[in-house]
């Protein structure tokens, strides 16, 4: 279950156009940067703007990688992922929130572990 921070970020991900491309493009496999640069027709800086969003919301996850002639390729690949974004969901982030809250409050009045 995501917290109501979890989700803001998954929607802020997926919330722009280059974003769900970028996605759409690695749906059939694992890329490496200037590929998938090529492919959307855009820099590699752009893309891997884009690339560190989709990554912090746990969409995406990249691996540094060495070439047969020794060349670094930075390989980007989807994480499986699934969302329904109906009122439980938002209900369920934010009971998820209480809870926490409920947790952190209740260690603070235990006081300091040794």
């Amino acid at each position: 279950m995501l917290n109501s921070e979890e989700l803001l970020t998954f929607l802020s991900a997926v919330s722009h156009t280059q974003r769900l491309r970028t996605i759409a493009a690695l749906a059939g496999g694992r890329k490496y940067v200037s590929e998938l640069a090529r492919e959307l027709g855009m820099s590699r800086p752009l893309l891997y703007m884009h690339l560190e969003r989709l990554e912090k919301a746990g969409l995406v996850v990249g691996a540094l990688e060495l070439s047969d002639d020794g060349k670094a390729l930075k390989y980007f690949e989807l994480t499986p992922f699934e969302l329904r974004l109906n009122v439980r969901t938002i209900l369920d982030a934010l009971q998820s929130d209480d809870t926490q809250a409920d947790e952190n409050h209740a260690r603070e009045a235990d006081g300091p572990t040794k």
